[in-house]
């Protein structure tokens, strides 16, 4: 709210812009804030400890392939194989950790990502081509590969020295959480403090210019993606130890959760801004819907109706925002 003095009359006017640029940057912790205060009343089980670290731990894969996600479209890149790449991982790591040995198969399960990821980003690059559709075709390619491994079939891995990431706790607090918050910390890092992420942002904002001042875009663009991929190589490796199963299918549909998260957070799809922090948001905004929805025992229409809602709402401001 502004106000102007005329005629010895104050008049007030809303500002619109501010607004709008606080709704598409904080909108998401205010809906979170909202959720939790009004699901706190719904169930006395709900706000507690134990609940609401359940919760973030159950979404802790997810977040964490938000968190490499995020510099992606932030440099204008787009990534639908994150889900397929999580399937790989996932089930590499699996026969591995049976066939060869645990602690290896869970660091090749990032190496793995990162490797896929770097197709991704060089067949983008080298030809030219939409990282929408690039991405769209390595992810059938991966998802068979996936089938390749096992043969369509589960790998159950049952194994004490590869199950404690996704099982063991330090305290109260499971491993996997506070891999996502050092995995969260990391690409902040990257993004905020260094060179690299300056030139993410530039590359999204403006590839042209960022050419003309000298900024190896392509190097960028693959390194966002090489990123990525071990984001879903690392998160599919929790998974599989956290379940101890491994399957072909998994992961299938996580890319487009994962998109919906940045987006929800507020980051523009349309590139050249956003934050972490802000997809780590988005994700917890979907699942406390999820949660919520479920206490409340509401049809789950009604949850894809409200995500798909908040969705729109959160392009149509970045939209606006750039359109300025």
């Amino acid at each position: 709210m502004s106000a102007t003095n005329t005629s010895d009359k104050p008049v007030f006017r809303i500002d619109w812009i501010s607004i709008g640029n606080f709704a598409r940057q904080y909108g998401v912790l205010v809906i979170i804030g909202a959720l939790l205060i009004g699901l706190s009343f719904a169930s006395e089980n709900f706000f507690t400890a134990r609940n609401l670290l359940n919760i973030l731990n159950q979404s802790a894969p997810l977040a964490i392939i938000a968190c490499a996600l995020t510099l992606v479209i932030i440099g204008g890149g787009f990534d639908l194989s994150t889900g397929a790449i999580f399937g790989v991982a996932s089930v590499a790591a699996g026969w591995l950790a049976v066939n060869v040995d645990p602690y290896l198969a869970i660091l090749a399960g990032p190496v793995i990502g990162i490797m896929l990821g770097g197709i991704n980003g060089l067949i983008i690059t080298g030809f030219g081509v939409h990282s929408f559709l690039v991405t769209l075709a390595t992810s059938l390619v991966y998802r068979g590969v996936a089938i390749l491994i096992t043969g369509g079939s589960l790998i159950p891995v049952r194994i004490a020295e590869f199950s404690w990431l996704g099982r063991e706790r330090i305290g109260i607090v499971n491993v996997a959480v506070i891999v996502l918050l050092l995995f969260m910390a990391l690409m902040t890092f990257l993004l905020n403090q260094t060179t690299f992420g300056r030139k993410v942002f530039a590359v999204g904002g403006n590839e042209e210019a960022a050419i003309l001042s000298g900024i190896r875009t392509k190097l960028v663009k693959i390194m966002t993606f090489c990123l990525s991929g071990g984001a879903a190589g690392l998160a599919g490796v929790i998974s599989v130890s956290r379940i101890s199963m491994a399957e072909p299918q998994a992961g299938v549909g996580m890319e487009l959760e994962a998109i919906a998260a940045v987006i929800l957070g507020g980051t523009s799809i349309m590139g050249g801004s956003g934050a972490v922090w802000r997809s780590v948001s988005g994700v917890l905004l979907i699942a406390l819907i999820g949660n919520g929805f479920n206490i409340l025992n509401v049809n789950p229409f009604f949850k894809d109706l409200t995500t798909g809602v908040i969705i729109v709402i959160a392009v149509a401001l970045a939209a606006s925002a750039r359109r300025r």
